[in-house]
């Protein structure tokens, strides 16, 4: 009995081993058979130049622009005045387009605290745009306080990324 247990377990590694040599062969992928039947199939060849695209920050619509505050401040600076003139050129140039401006914070402060300075941002650029000529018919304002974090990081770049006004297209 031993004998004949040896033999088959003998006969069963020779089968492994030569289904693992059938295996050892160059698979033909189904991406290259399908060049083999038809070279046409893989389209035309795409450079590996980046292409240059549109991304926008926040939530904001393009080609507009969002606007950042400073810690516990609605009012619009200095720097950001560029920005809210880019959003009011492209808004005089489209009409028909109503926007709604997204009022947000970084986590700090009580949610209350937080809802009621989103606000005070949001009426902040919509005053502004009104001043530059943008009816405020076209624009509602809406706050998320720290509701629609952007960026969850605890450090200064994260909070001050989540201290904007998003605009969007409606």
């Amino acid at each position: 009995m031993n004998r004949r247990n040896s033999i088959c377990l003998g006969i069963v590694f020779i089968y492994f081993f030569l289904f693992l040599a059938g295996c050892t062969g160059k698979k033909v992928s189904e991406q290259e058979a399908a060049v083999a039947q038809d070279p046409a199939a893989m389209g035309q060849a795409e450079s590996l130049e980046s292409k240059t695209t549109t991304i926008m920050e926040g939530r904001t619509t393009g080609p507009m622009l969002p606007v950042y505050f400073d810690f516990d401040d609605y009012s619009i600076r200095s720097d950001q005045q560029p920005r809210i003139q880019v959003n009011a050129d492209f808004l005089k140039k489209e009409e028909a387009v109503k926007i709604r401006i997204e009022g947000n914070c970084d986590p700090k402060g009580t949610r209350e605290y937080n809802l009621a300075l989103g606000e005070k941002r949001a009426l902040s650029a919509k005053r502004y745009l009104v001043n530059l000529g943008i009816p405020a018919e076209r624009i509602t304002t809406v706050s998320f306080g720290e509701e629609k974090i952007l960026l969850h990081g605890h450090d200064e770049m994260s909070w001050a990324q989540n201290r904007r006004d998003d605009f969007v297209a409606e």
